[in-house]
């Protein structure tokens, strides 16, 4: 269960609950299907102004530089190396955000949402849950995340 006073901050506290902690800081892989990337700027911008080394594929990467997001390239699995899995094995990612492509890249996604699996990388498959994570990672670094009873929240919204 995620209860808080923003969205974000609820879906942090709800990943938390799963056993699969949201970080703070790092490096997110960002491959996002061409029908996708119009909901892609207040993710990237979000986590890039939380200070998130971004890397991307490269349509996803072409469509960042066009909105002055920074992003290091990466390789597709198909495409040579040092590729995604590379990144993944090396622990140099710290999420993964991949809305899947369909069945021209079934592929790629299999083998990522395995391996992130397998190293215990966050794996987000829709830019709004995507926005909700990196809402929740800010909104978690600004301060603890605290505790509070149902009846707090309770109390909260009830009037007087």
């Amino acid at each position: 269960l995620g209860l808080a006073g923003s969205f974000g901050l609820a879906f942090l506290k709800a990943q938390e609950a799963t056993g699969l902690r949201l970080p703070g800081s790092g490096a997110v892989l960002i491959s996002v299907a061409r029908r996708d990337r119009g909901a892609l700027e207040p993710v990237a911008l979000e986590l890039a102004e939380t200070g998130f080394t971004i890397y991307a594929t490269e349509g996803t990467r072409r469509d960042l530089s066009v909105l002055g997001i920074v992003s290091e390239p990466v390789e597709k699995l198909h495409e040579g190396r040092p590729n995604i899995l590379d990144l993944i094995k090396n622990r140099q990612i710290d999420l993964i955000i991949n809305t899947p492509a369909g069945t021209e890249s079934e592929y790629d996604d299999s083998f990522i949402r395995k391996n992130a699996i397998k190293y215990r990388i966050p794996y987000i498959t829709t830019l709004p849950a995507a926005l909700a994570a990196a809402r929740g990672i800010a909104a978690g670094r600004v301060g603890a995340v605290e505790a509070k009873s149902l009846q707090e929240y309770h109390r909260d919204i009830v009037p007087r």
